[in-house]
């Protein structure tokens, strides 16, 4: 049985985080589906911007841009036209799930990043407009962020909480799912939101690598993992999470994103192996999920009660981390990075347009 079966088979599920037209008209996606057990994807604008600077997208982008689609209306009509047809094909597995799993995810603009009604506006919109009920809409967990992951989830519409890096925000970012849920149940409306909160892995180890001696290297990333899944595991066993899903509603699950390997002398499948756990999503691209096919290993799984990470993390600290200051520095790091990401891809949908045209 390959590892990917077993880590299915666990009860972790396995995510691609990538999307494009070519892996759709291909098969490629399908193939992961049937050989790899993927039941879900991500996508964000860096994948996008890759793919249409590939000159894939040129026959769709002349068809809309002569049609006077421009800009960012441009990027979301090829967007949701390439979502709708993966969340169709975890369509299955969505339904057997009961929801819980075959979920794709479409980003909104982080150009809206401090405003949450726009956010708000933007997010049911584009759920909308999909129509598809397996698809996520991706807001970032930062502090601005909350208030509109709140109220989405109180319109009802599923949300992918991404740019999480600590237990701390996730937890921030859990309580403000479950205030939308509880305001769903006080005006009588179905409690059952999909959510999962994507906490990021392996930039933790990158911000580190040349500030920590030799045997903490690559140790990070996992330790802030094992917290977060400590923290969540805690929260599904609260009463007032209890409470909720007695009434009817959904997990918010724990996804684990940003799950490459950075470091050339770290396993290829350092994130995955290390991280796998029940109850949780790891999201990973091509590259990821093809190595841990082919060779990766499961060595046990997380402990609900954190596994010695706080022995990890004070290691780091001792060692001159204040991983609660560098937690706020890579989101924000994080959002400005998202902004930069949108902006590239704007840019380049104008000049693939022109070029086109």
């Amino acid at each position: 049985m390959p590892a990917t079966a077993e880590l299915h088979d666990l009860g972790q599920s396995l995510w691609l985080d990538n999307i494009t037209r070519r892996m759709l008209d291909e098969g490629q996606i399908q193939r992961y589906v049937d050989e790899y057990s993927v039941s879900g994807l991500t996508s964000n604008p860096s994948i996008y911007d890759h793919a249409i600077g590939t000159g894939a997208y040129d026959d769709a982008i002349a068809d809309k841009a002569g049609a006077g689609v421009t800009g960012e209306d441009l990027f979301f009509e090829l967007a949701v036209e390439d979502l709708r047809r993966a969340a169709d094909l975890f369509l299955a597995q969505h339904e057997r799930s009961d929801g819980l799993d075959g979920w794709v995810s479409l980003e909104v603009s982080p150009k809206l990043a401090y405003d949450a009604s726009s956010t708000v506006a933007e997010a049911s919109a584009l759920h909308g407009r999909a129509g598809r009920p397996n698809l996520f809409i991706k807001i970032p967990g930062t502090p601005e962020g909350l208030p509109a992951i709140e109220e989405t989830i109180a319109a009802g519409v599923p949300v992918n909480v991404t740019l999480l890096f600590s237990a701390e925000q996730y937890v921030a970012a859990a309580e403000a799912y479950m205030r939308g849920i509880e305001r769903r149940l006080a005006d009588g409306s179905d409690p059952a939101v999909g959510s999962v909160a994507s906490v990021f892995m392996s930039r933790w180890d990158v911000a580190v690598k040349d500030a920590v001696p030799e045997e903490l290297r690559d140790r990070l990333g996992l330790a802030v993992g094992a917290d977060a899944y400590r923290a969540y595991r805690r929260l599904l066993d609260s009463p007032r999470w209890q409470r909720l899903e007695g009434l009817g509603a959904r997990p918010q699950r724990l996804l684990f994103a940003s799950t490459s390997t950075k470091d050339p002398q770290a396993s290829d499948t350092l994130y995955v192996t290390g991280l796998a756990a029940p109850l949780t999503v790891n999201t990973m691209p091509d590259a990821t999920l093809e190595a841990f096919h082919d060779h990766g290993r499961l060595e046990g799984v997380l402990s609900a009660d954190g596994g010695g990470c706080d022995e990890v993390l004070a290691a780091f600290g001792e060692a001159g981390v204040d991983v609660g200051a560098l937690a706020a520095k890579l989101q924000a790091d994080g959002a400005a990075a998202f902004v930069s990401s949108w902006d590239d891809l704007i840019s380049r949908m104008t000049a693939q347009s022109e070029a086109v045209a």
